[in-house]
């Protein structure tokens, strides 16, 4: 089978591999119809990869085509989603709803176990746990929504649940990102009154409008704030979904959230300490997040992708061909393009 592979920065090749197949019990096999390339692929494509030769791709649907003999959750042939990271189900972590912590799990695409989903096919660990089976088909329109399910989609949604959005909150979002705009999603559908999106990019700030955006800030620094503040009466606003994971977004998150207000991070940090740490204890700030547990979101985020009420899908704007898939890294990382589908 063919894979999309990461020899290092910049070098990224699609190759023949061993064709996934059943190594413990519990697995499955999928063979991918959906993937695509995320916005985090970009730090190992511009700083190397964990390893040579990794495989590349953490987002998926699929279609069974093999399962272990402990598996009883799927069945050959049924449609599923695959969260970036998998998860046995049953650990103390993924009954609280946080899988991306599970105590056998792990991240695909990472250069770990796990292979990476930028395929044609893919072994599944933990398959029960992690793999989410639809019943039926859906239409082929929904299925880059149902794509959006496996990561970003629920990193947006679970950006907006940790800076705890509520009905008539006001909302920055910090990143104009694949990851940002479901984050402007997740705020408006969980009721956000002003959600103001913090980019510079006009196409896709105009596309955060159509979300559900109902400002935009393309400022940085402490012009941003100052513009910030000023559309929310001087104070900041409530909830900052931080989407990118530099230390200037950071640090921009806590100029611009009000006292008593919080942050929900999703960017994966690369700075070694929050910046203000000693400000944001004397303003009663929270902050959290980290890896969404996408896992926990589908069946919450699921119906409403199915009825047409939110579309993330809107958040990927060209289609390749896995042979192309070198291409869509330098489309990505060139800012050429917002989030790139690959159909093997």
């Amino acid at each position: 089978m063919r894979a999309t592979l990461m020899h290092k920065a910049r070098d990224v090749r699609l190759e023949t591999v061993a064709d996934a197949e059943i190594i413990l019990p519990t697995d499955a096999v999928i063979r991918i119809t959906r993937a695509c390339i995320c916005g985090s692929d970009l730090w190992p494509y511009n700083d190397g990869p964990n390893r040579a030769g990794q495989a590349m791709g953490h987002e998926a649907i699929g279609i069974v085509e093999a399962v272990g003999s402990a598996v009883e959750r799927l069945r050959p042939g049924q449609l599923v989603i695959m969260p970036f990271a998998y998860s046995d189900g049953q650990c103390l972590f993924c009954e609280e709803g946080l899988q991306t912590a599970c105590i056998h799990g792990g991240f695909f695409g990472n250069g770990g176990e796990a292979g990476g989903a930028q395929a044609e096919a893919l072994r599944v660990p933990l398959a029960d746990g992690t793999l989410y089976p639809l019943d039926t088909a859906p239409d082929e329109a929904l299925m880059p929504g149902l794509l959006s399910l496996s990561d970003v989609m629920g990193t947006g949604h679970h950006a907006a649940v940790c800076a705890r959005v509520t009905p008539g909150a006001s909302v920055a979002v910090v990143g104009d990102g694949a990851v940002g705009l479901c984050g402007v999603i997740a705020a408006k559908r969980l009721g956000a009154e002003q959600i103001i999106v913090m980019g510079r990019h006009a196409g896709r700030t105009e596309l955060a409008r159509e979300l559900g955006a109902t400002d935009v800030v393309a400022e940085r620094g402490a012009e941003a704030v100052e513009k910030i503040r000023s559309l929310t009466g001087g104070f900041g606003v409530k909830a900052v979904l931080e989407c990118v994971g530099t230390e200037q977004a950071i640090a921009t998150s806590l100029a611009i959230v009000r006292s008593g207000g919080a942050i929900g991070r999703v960017g994966v940090p690369h700075y070694e300490a929050l910046p203000e740490t000693r400000l944001a204890f004397y303003r009663n700030l929270t902050i959290s997040g980290g890896p969404a547990p996408v896992r926990a979101y589908i069946e919450e985020l699921l119906p409403d992708v199915l009825s047409g009420r939110i579309e993330p899908g809107r958040v990927f704007d060209r289609t390749l061909a896995l042979d192309d898939v070198a291409e869509g890294y330098r489309l990505m990382n060139e800012r050429q393009s917002l989030k790139v589908l690959v159909r093997p």
